[in-house]
C-alpha cells in the first residue's frame, strides 16, 4: 500500500529523534567514562611492590600508602609480588585493569631488565604519577669482617678472583649492576648471588651466606646503627646524608664512579584515564608532604626526592637510555 505524504514526514521525524537520542546517550556515556571526580575511589587501592618485604621499596611503599590514604578516603593495600628480579611485579602492574585501583611502585629495574632481555615491556607501558626518592649504592659488610676499608676489600677481591660473594636484589637488579660497575672500574671479579629483593640479600649477609652487598644505605641502616654491619663506601659523587662519615668510593679508593643507585616512583597502567591518574597523583604527593611519612624516611635513611608526573616521565626515559648504553658495555646483555 502506498504511504501517504504525511506518513513519510512522521517516519523521517522519528528517525531523527532516534539518532538524536543515540547521540545524546553516547555523549552521556562518553562523559561518564571520563569524569570520575564524584565516584573515584569507591574501593581500596592495591599498591604492587615488586620486591619482598623489608627492603627500601617496601618500607617506602608502606609509609606512603598510610599517608596518602588520608587524602583518598580509601585504604591503600601493599602487596609484594616477588620474582624475576622485580619483573613479576612490574608485569602484573602493567597488565592490571586501567581503572586506577592498581598502582605499581616502579623501581630502577624497570629500565634495566628490558636491556638484559629479562622483561618483555618498558616504562612506556605505564602512566607516571610521581617519583618519591633516590638512593645510592652502599658497599656493606658485616662488622666482624676482616676488611675495614673499601681499599682492603678490593685488594682481597683482586688477589682472589671470584672468592668474595656479593649478594644483590636479583639478576639484573640495580644492585647487581652496581657491583658489576665496581668490577669494571676496579678490575676485580666477584661471585654474584641473586636474591628476591634487597631485604633477603641483607639477611643473607647477616647470616654469613655472602660477604658483601651493594644496596642502599636505608636497607642496612638498622644493622649499621646496631653495630652488626659496616658500610665501606658509597658509590656516588657525594656522601650519604644518612651516613656523613662514610666516604665515597673515590675518596676511599681513588676510583671515579658516578652515582649508581635506585630511584622509586609510582605509576598506573598507561590507559588509565587522566582524571583518575590526577586524583591519585594529588593524594600521593600530599602523602609525601606528610610529616609522619617524612619522619619514616629519615628514620630509615631513605633519600627523599619528589618529582611530579612530567619530571618523573623524563627520569624514566633518561634512565632507560642510560642503561641501553651501559648494560652492553658491562657485557651483561642477553638480548
Amino acid at each position: 500500500m502506498k504511504k501517504k505524504p504525511w506518513q513519510k514526514y512522521v517516519l523521517v521525524a522519528a528517525g531523527v529523534a532516534m539518532l538524536s537520542a543515540l547521540s545524546i546517550s553516547e555523549y552521556v556515556d562518553h562523559r561518564t567514562l571520563r569524569d570520575h571526580s564524584n565516584t573515584f575511589p569507591m574501593k581500596p587501592i592495591t599498591l604492587v611492590v615488586p620486591y619482598a618485604a623489608g627492603g627500601g621499596t617496601d618500607i617506602t611503599a608502606r609509609a606512603l600508602a598510610k599517608a596518602a590514604a588520608k587524602h583518598l578516603g580509601q585504604p591503600i593495600t601493599v602487596v609484594n609480588r616477588t620474582g624475576g628480579g622485580g619483573s613479576v611485579g612490574l608485569m602484573e602492574g602493567a597488565e592490571a585493569q586501567a581503572d586506577g585501583y592498581t598502582v605499581t611502585y616502579l623501581v630502577a629495574e624497570l629500565t634495566t631488565l628490558p636491556h638484559l632481555g629479562l622483561l618483555p615491556l618498558t616504562y612506556e607501558r605505564f602512566k607516571p604519577l610521581l617519583q618519591t626518592n633516590m638512593d645510592p649504592s652502599a658497599i656493606t659488610v658485616r662488622a666482624d669482617a676482616p676488611w675495614k676499608t673499601a681499599e682492603a676489600f678490593l685488594e682481597d677481591a683482586s688477589a682472589h678472583p671470584g672468592k668474595l660473594k656479593m649478594g644483590n636484589a636479583g639478576t639484573g637488579s640495580i644492585w647487581h649492576l652496581a657491583a658489576a660497575m665496581l668490577e669494571q672500574k676496579s678490575g676485580v671479579r666477584f661471585t654474584h648471588i641473586p636474591y628476591e629483593g634487597a631485604g633477603p640479600a641483607v639477611s643473607a649477609l647477616m647470616s654469613g651466606f655472602v660477604d658483601a652487598v651493594p644496596v642502599s644505605p636505608a636497607e642496612v641502616k638498622t644493622y649499621v646503627d646496631q653495630g652488626k654491619l659496616r658500610i665501606l663506601a658509597i658509590q656516588a659523587d657525594t656522601i650519604s646524608e644518612a651516613f656523613p662519615s662514610v666516604p665515597t668510593l673515590q675518596q676511599a679508593t681513588g676510583l671515579r664512579v658516578h652515582f649508581i643507585g635506585t630511584w622509586r616512583g609510582l605509576a598506573v597502567p598507561k590507559d588509565t584515564p587522566d582524571d583518575i591518574a590526577g586524583m591519585l597523583a594529588d593524594a600521593l604527593i600530599k602523602g609525601t608532604e606528610d610529616e609522619e611519612f617524612r619522619e619514616e624516611m629519615r628514620k630509615h635513611g631513605l633519600g627523599l626526592r619528589v618529582k611530579d608526573a612530567e619530571a618523573f616521565a623524563r627520569q624514566l626515559k633518561e634512565s632507560h637510555d642510560t642503561f641501553a648504553r651501559l648494560i652492553p658495555d658491562l657485557g651483561l646483555s642477553r638480548k
